[in-house]
């Protein structure tokens, strides 16, 4: 697939996006900058010399892609969808974004009541499709890729073939993705990010994450 990342320039929008190219995906690596998404696909592109990898600012990355990765911070997010809106009608949005308080191991719940996909989606309309996903996983060890990610990713959305997509995308990350149902079931995932962080603080760990039990694939 083309794949575009906004925040591309990030440990964990960086980290996917080299999973992904090394599986043979091109990659757009998107930034506000786009001196910084340029550099960041230079350094991908000198670990993963066949890749194909580029980079530009995030409009240029979202208008070249199939799908688009939204992997920015969440006081981020608004501005960032307004901006691409126009290049995201008709394809899908994986949201990575999760939401965290003021100390990111304290869970802090949006004033809206809602998942930040359901904001995205609100924000979006109809013509994107918002999947959630990744919200869970530890960006340390991503760009090793004889590190086998010992977890499980919950993927939430409205349209099983989109969700079926995305979890093609997380076995092409060497991860299991898990259909987790509804997108707003995705505010489970997002304030169980802030959980991992202690987590890992507590037991001095970089790669906290879940395993979901008792279900076949």
């Amino acid at each position: 697939m083309k794949i575009a990342i906004l925040g591309g320039t990030g440990s964990e929008g960086f980290g996917l996006g080299y999973r992904w190219a090394a599986a043979g995906h091109d990659i757009f690596i998107g930034s506000r900058k786009v001196e910084k998404g340029e550099q960041a696909a230079v350094d991908m592109k000198e670990r993963l010399p066949e890749a194909a990898v580029s980079g530009s600012d995030n409009v240029t990355a979202a208008e070249q892609a199939e799908l688009v990765v939204l992997s920015v911070p969440y006081w981020a997010q608004a501005s960032t969808l307004e901006s691409v809106q126009e290049q995201l009608a008709g394809k899908i949005l994986l949201t990575v974004v999760a939401t965290t308080g003021e100390k990111k191991s304290r869970v802090q719940l949006l004033e809206s009541g809602k998942s930040a996909a359901e904001e995205a989606q609100d924000q979006l309309g109809e013509e994107t499709r918002v999947i959630a996903a990744f919200q869970n996983i530890g960006a340390h060890h991503l760009t090793d890729l004889s590190h086998e990610m010992d977890c499980d990713v919950l993927v939430f959305g409205a349209k099983k073939a989109d969700k079926e997509v995305v979890i093609q995308l997380c076995k092409d990350a060497g991860m299991r993705g898990v259909n987790g149902g509804a997108l707003q079931n995705a505010v489970v995932a997002e304030n169980l990010t802030s959980v991992l962080i202690a987590i890992n603080i507590i037991y001095k760990s970089k790669s906290a994450g879940i395993r979901i039990t008792g279900i076949d694939g």
